[in-house]
């Protein structure tokens, strides 16, 4: 009964789905996002995303919120109930017409050089965890090791089959490989901080820098290794690349469900160096980008940064040749950014949540904020999007996420 029902749940939400996904929108956000990707001038595009790391989010979508019992089905409702609620926040994101199924694969997040990536959590809910490295001494990164690129294709085909019996005729399974060493796990940073320590790492660069070049190399050709064994296998597809935004570009195949293999070199890439925002310029370049250039360069375009203060770097990050996008972040300093950045790269602008959403919903503010930032990019000729991520309440109020997007958008009438 539970299967039967299950379905039911999952037919009539992707039906749903499906009629969202079809508004003639999104032909016109497509032909927006192109633009703005190609470095053409185009109005500020806005974004509002969000997941189940946030608070908010595991308690709106989390399993209790959910009404299919199975587990397999239970994702799937999960992903169709958020991506409805993102239509309903009516911002710029692009709602496709079809739905991903992972492949199964080895590797995971915090389990891909060998050693656990160990962390403890807080008591309070959403409260910061600690690292518990386990790269404690130098002897111990003999302990390191890669997780080559396998696909389990019958697990994968079975999931896939059970997904498409569902709602196949409702919409397009897509079947999304990539490889375990993409986006954060390809930046070397994430997992560096976690493995040997967020601290002992900044301590490494002036005790131990040969031992620290040694272990970055080894991470760099591990990541190497593995994606072009991904390659080779034709894991990569239009729906495997990331730019923490939407992938349209003129130079870019535009996206579609199970594309075919496509090569690093025809996709985005997402890199970031959050662990190195107190770093200096030069440290940063010697002891992380210099690893990153030869990752990066087997890819099309490149999106730099998450949620570190790149105002002072944006010089050094000028050496990776298919730089397209650079994060702008709550703590970076916009109009210095804009000054620097100007027409070269799109200007990923992420304000800050807590005082767009998060800390109490005072209008005033949030015009007085984005006005601005929109005068300091203006100013410069950049090719902004106005990105509000990393939301980790809401305070209850989830309808502050569309009510955001109207005064945004209102701000930006005044200026484009």
């Amino acid at each position: 009964m539970s299967h039967r029902r299950d379905v039911r749940i999952l037919r009539e939400l992707a039906t749903q789905y499906a009629e969202a996904a079809a508004d003639p929108r999104q032909d016109e956000l497509r032909v927006l996002w192109t633009r703005h990707n190609s470095l053409q001038e185009t109005r500020p595009l806005v974004r509002a995303s969000y997941g189940m790391w946030n608070v908010w989010c595991r308690e709106v979508f989390g399993d209790a919120a959910m009404q299919c019992e199975e587990p397999f089905y239970r994702d799937h409702e999960r992903y169709l109930r958020m991506q409805l609620f993102q239509h309903t926040v009516g911002d710029d994101t692009i709602l496709e017409p079809w739905i991903p199924q992972p492949a199964t694969k080895d590797g995971a997040w915090g389990h891909l050089w060998g050693v656990p990536e160990i962390f403890h959590l807080s008591e309070m809910e959403g409260g910061a965890w600690q690292f518990d490295p386990q790269i404690k001494t130098w002897a111990d990164r003999a302990k390191m090791s890669v997780v080559h690129h396998r696909v389990d294709e019958e697990a994968t085909r079975a999931n896939v089959a059970r997904l498409q019996d569902a709602i196949g005729d409702i919409l397009e399974v897509d079947v999304v490989r990539g490889s375990a060493y993409d986006g954060a796990m390809a930046d070397i940073s994430t997992s560096l901080a976690r493995l040997r320590g967020l601290e002992q790492m900044m301590e490494d660069m002036y005790d131990a820098p040969e031992q620290l070049h040694e272990m970055l190399a080894y991470m760099r050709d591990g990541i190497l290794t593995v994606q072009q064994e991904a390659e080779d296998a034709g894991a990569y597809s239009l729906t495997t690349q990331h730019n923490q935004s939407m992938t349209y570009c003129e130079k870019i195949e535009a996206p579609r469900a199970n594309s075919g293999p496509r090569k690093r070199q025809e996709l985005w890439a997402q890199f970031s160096a959050q662990e190195y925002t107190l770093i200096s310029p030069a440290m940063h370049d010697e002891f992380l980008l210099r690893y990153q250039l030869p990752i990066m360069q087997h890819w099309g375009l490149i999106s730099y940064g998450c949620c570190e203060d790149l105002t002072h770097k944006i010089d050094m990050l000028r050496q990776i040749h298919n730089l397209r996008s650079i994060s702008v972040t709550p703590v970076a300093d916009v109009a210095k950014s804009a000054e620097q950045i100007g027409p070269d790269y799109v200007f990923s602008w992420r304000p800050n949540p807590t005082d767009m959403v998060c800390c109490s919903f005072i209008e005033e503010k949030i015009r007085e904020i984005i006005s601005d930032g929109l005068l300091a990019t203006r100013a410069n000729d950049c090719r902004v999007h106005i990105h509000l991520k990393d939301i980790e309440t809401v305070e209850g109020h989830p309808e502050r996420l569309p009510q955001w997007v109207r005064i945004v958008r209102d701000v930006i009438e005044k200026y484009w």
